[in-house]
């Protein structure tokens, strides 16, 4: 009796849905491999917070519709996230070398856009983000096979001292207007 009572516990634990980090919960520190133009680099979040807010946003799959349209529009307010002291990590479960890919090609990155390798999913899970399974047979806009699990589309803006300023995203906030709220709000917190 025990033992069913335990079994029962357990799966209701494992299925209760995973909670993303809210406004002022502490934002897990990190360090990943990370690609910028291309070249490989060791990315530090407690590093990139001593300069100023950062937005760590995740992200299904490099080379993907959704994904290619957020890291361009990224890519492309570069400049505006700089100009509101603000930086920008964009994290997948994607191996570090399509990102060096992804990170260099001018229709997506610009070479302007850091991503980071979370292949094992554990910075995802750490911030509540869903991690699942890849889809067998799945291919990216280049055509070429995607042999990884996909993190949910989730935006979190973290202040200098560690807390979550915001979180925002999923698939109701499509790829582009995530990133002009992610704008808005180190903006807004640029002007306080």
């Amino acid at each position: 009796m025990k033992k069913l009572l335990l079994a029962g516990l357990v799966s209701v634990v494992i299925a209760l849905p995973v909670v993303a980090l809210n406004k002022g919960d502490t934002a897990p520190m990190f360090s990943a491999k990370a690609s910028l133009a291309g070249k490989e680099f060791n990315y530090s979040l407690a590093e990139a917070l001593k300069q100023g807010p950062v937005v760590v946003y995740f992200y299904p799959s490099a080379f993907t519709q959704g994904c290619n349209i957020q890291a361009h529009t990224f890519a492309e307010n570069m400049d505006a996230f700089k100009a509101a002291k603000a930086s920008v990590i964009g994290v997948s479960l994607d191996s570090i070398a399509r990102l060096n890919d992804f990170s260099a090609d001018p229709a997506y990155c610009a070479g302007k856009l850091p991503v980071a390798s979370d292949a094992d999913g554990s910075i995802a899970k750490s911030y509540g983000v869903n991690v699942s399974a890849g889809r067998p047979g799945m291919q990216d806009s280049r055509g070429v096979a995607i042999d990884h699990g996909f993190a949910d589309r989730l935006t979190f803006v973290v202040t200098k001292d560690g807390k979550v300023a915001s979180t925002f995203g999923g698939r109701e906030l499509p790829p582009d207007q995530n990133v002009q709220q992610a704008l808005q709000v180190v903006k807004d917190l640029a002007a306080l």
